[in-house]
């Protein structure tokens, strides 16, 4: 039977000629001298999308690409070209660009390039080709149904299906030899609901690394149904936000995207290699309350943000960040790793052949507590509930952030009670990380719905976390 590397290495040298024996001389090609690293990148991807609005379709495309990225390394320069032409000829002309931010041209000698022996997290299956488009289609037209019927307050539905198709094989000087083939599927569903004049908005995914017979259930479109209408529902009662600090609860799963934001990108390497995080060279030092552990895991099964090898074919793995409030480690890809004298992570990540990897978190979560939620709420005299978040923005050197809160609730007096509108969490990430009083048992991931930018590039991540009590926290709001 072939192996994964055969398959995709078929699958995408054969139209410019290559095979994966081709692979060992390419690389060697790159080995030049005063080059401390190199790596060809190697990706074919497809992506579909449908998008139903009001009942019709309003968008449906597809797309395909393929090609070559070619890095070297010389100290913390990297040179980089690409091309979507993958033949031996355009490799070497994108090497010969590579290679210029040195000045040594002898060879070092052959590369031996060693086969990493790939986890299977995931499906190793296209998703697009297994239903047909009209299926596809059908079904959204069944979430805008169930949508309708749920509240005769709901006069907009935007249901949305992306499914996506990447197969990426990596060669390095060092030796490395992976590749993988990932699939990602993605449902969501936003609503417009209308009461009295007034208009509140809802909105629910769900997606993973699976097929689309997982995806395509009646049980889920009745999951984001639920989710998106009972949402915009409880909004249209909603009241202004009292502003001020105050304590904040927060709800378990996707108000982890705040800890991802806050702190996460906070603890990838190039920012400390840099200086410019607030982490920076504070390995050992306590920078969270005590019962804080903060974990990125690419190796989740099916997950959004899990990796069966990173971009520059390192194997993905749990990396503990914070131990119980105590900074550990930070994320690494092989260049800053280099440059740090650590080891890589399995961090490596870029959003495709055209652009150079660098590093980012996969699936970053807090782990639970033995706290329990309604123990949290009762602890408040007055203060919020936010139990989703919609957008916000962070500061990555000072760590300060504003979120705004798309479902939150009034405590007054130990009780949850009215829903508000315009919640925005105004704070410090380090700071909030020693004002958590009360850790969650309730753990939840998201539903498989994360994206994450960076310098421009966009890759599919996960987040997580227990319910959490902030002691005080600066609330914006309305009122």
């Amino acid at each position: 039977m072939p192996t994964l590397l055969q398959n995709v290495g078929e699958s995408i040298l054969k139209q410019g000629g290559l095979t994966v024996d081709d692979l060992e001389p390419l690389v060697g090609e790159l080995a030049i001298g005063g080059v401390d690293f190199a790596d060809l990148f190697f990706e074919r991807s497809e992506a579909e999308t449908f998008s139903l609005e009001d009942g019709e379709v309003k968008d449906a495309s597809y797309h395909r690409d393929a090609g070559i990225g070619v890095r070297a390394c010389v100290g913390d320069k990297q040179g980089f070209a690409y091309s979507s032409e993958i033949t031996a000829s355009r490799i070497l002309e994108a090497r010969d660009v590579a290679v210029a931010i040195q000045d040594g041209r002898a060879p070092r000698g052959g590369i031996n390039l060693d086969q990493v022996s790939t986890p299977k997290l995931y499906i190793a299956k296209n998703p697009i080709p297994e239903t047909a488009a009209s299926e596809k289609i059908t079904f959204l037209h069944e979430i805008d149904a169930k949508a309708r019927a749920r509240s005769v307050h709901v006069t907009q539905v935007q249901a949305t299906l992306s499914i996506s198709y990447r197969e990426v094989l990596i060669a390095a000087t060092d030796g490395t030899l992976g590749a993988d083939i990932r699939p990602l599927v993605r449902l969501s569903l936003s609503v417009l609901a209308e009461k009295n004049g007034r208009r509140e908005r809802g909105s629910a995914g769900l997606g993973g690394r699976y097929d689309l017979a997982r995806l395509l259930t009646e049980q889920h479109a009745e999951q984001l149904v639920s989710e998106a209408v009972d949402q915009a529902i409880v909004n249209l009662e909603s009241v202004d936000c009292p502003a001020g600090e105050m304590p904040v609860v927060l709800g378990a799963g996707w108000p982890g995207v705040l800890l991802h934001e806050a702190v996460g990108h906070g603890l990838e390497g190039d920012f400390n290699r840099k200086g410019s995080s607030f982490y920076s060279g504070k390995i050992g030092q306590r920078v969270a309350s005590k019962g804080v552990t903060v974990v990125d895991d690419g190796t989740l099964l099916d997950r959004r943000g899990s990796l069966n090898v990173d971009d520059e074919g390192h194997i993905s793995q749990r990396n503990v960040l914070i131990d119980d409030g105590i900074l550990v480690g930070y994320m690494q890809d092989k260049l800053n790793a280099r440059l740090m004298g650590v080891l890589a992570t399995g961090n490596g990540r870029r959003e495709s052949y055209a652009h150079l990897p660098m590093p980012r978190m996969t699936n970053t979560f807090m782990e639970p507590g033995d706290a329990n939620q309604l123990d949290m709420i009762e602890s408040v005299e007055r203060g919020i509930f936010a139990v989703n978040f919609g957008g916000g923005q962070v500061d990555i050197t000072s760590g300060q952030f504003v979120f705004a809160a798309s479902e939150a609730y009034l405590i007054e007096k130990g009780k949850v009670t009215a829903p508000v509108k315009g919640a925005t969490l105004i704070g410090n990430g380090p700071q909030v990380m020693s004002a958590i009083s009360m850790i969650g048992d309730d753990f939840a991931l998201d539903a498989g719905i994360g994206v994450c930018g960076k310098d421009g590039q966009s890759v599919p991540v996960g987040v997580g976390q227990p319910s959490l009590k902030i002691d005080c926290l600066t609330v914006g709001g309305t009122a």
